[in-house]
């Protein structure tokens, strides 16, 4: 029955996906503002194909140009947060080679770093700051990879760099923390054990990984978002890395612990941070 299901979302998958492709590629080009907000939609609609419910909670999502800060566990992360409000990654540069997800990836208008040279870490918070210049929101996973789910890795700095105040830059943009844990699977609290089976991480293989979550059946997952705060009343970059840090283990640590806040939207469908440059 789990291969029967897993084909049929596969196929499903496809369908929806492949003719929304040129579509979406379009709108880009032809730079409408739908190109924003099909993604949106079409990722709520992958989280239904899947079985996976988003229980949303904290702080409502802030308009205009804000940098999301979040933790990251999988790559269903993505389907997850693009569900929530129409925004961009930051990818590692690798993903913009893979086979077919590289182009979904584009098409959710990534920005891709090659976080092993130090002038593309530059051209990348100058890209982030143009997106931001142009009220976007932006969402970047501060770890600089995925956990096993049950735990928050220690932040990167570098990237923070794109909106800390200095001198020729307009610093009215936001910052909003995104913790996101994976809590039930069949509708059954999932433990320490369990949790790593929605994870990707380490050396992990994508396809088989993704082939075990189409059979692995419907997963809830909790998104708490904290409240926007400037980036004027927080600091530098560093300064601002300890604060997404704190408030994103916070809630992450909550959340894992099911003393969330009151949700206030269902979609069915470290204080040591690593400060390096």
């Amino acid at each position: 029955m789990a291969v029967i299901r897993a084909s049929i979302i596969l196929f499903f998958f496809l369908l929806l996906t492949l003719p929304l492709m040129p579509i979406q590629a379009t709108l880009i080009a032809l730079r409408l503002r739908a190109a924003h907000y099909v993604p949106r939609l079409y990722h709520a609609l992958v989280c239904r194909l899947l079985g996976v419910r988003v229980h949303l909670s904290g702080a409502p999502i802030a308009d205009g140009p804000i940098l999301l800060v979040s933790n990251h566990i999988s790559w269903v992360d993505i389907p997850v947060l693009a569900s929530i409000a129409p925004l961009s990654f930051v990818a590692k540069r690798e993903v913009s080679t893979w086979p077919f997800v590289s182009s979904l990836a584009k098409l959710q208008r990534t920005i891709f770093i090659d976080r092993t040279k130090r002038s593309a870490v530059a051209e990348t918070r100058e890209e982030i700051l143009k997106r931001l210049q142009a009220s976007e929101r932006i969402l970047l996973f501060a770890e600089g990879t995925s956990s096993d789910g049950n735990q928050v890795l220690d932040f990167k700095s570098s990237l923070f760099a794109a909106i800390e105040p200095r001198e020729g830059v307009n610093g009215s943009y936001s910052l909003q923390t995104c913790a996101i844990v994976y809590t039930h699977i069949h509708g059954l609290p999932m433990n320490r054990q369990q949790r790593p089976a929605i994870a990707w991480y380490g050396d992990m293989d994508m396809l088989s990984h993704a082939w075990g979550v189409l059979k692995g059946g419907p997963v809830d997952v909790r998104v708490r978002l904290g409240e926007p705060i400037s980036i004027k009343d927080v600091g530098d970059r560093k300064q601002l890395a300890v604060h997404a840090f704190g408030r994103v283990r916070h809630d992450f640590s909550q959340l894992l612990t099911g003393r969330s806040a009151p949700a206030h939207g269902l979609i069915e469908q470290k204080d040591n941070a690593d400060l390096a440059s």
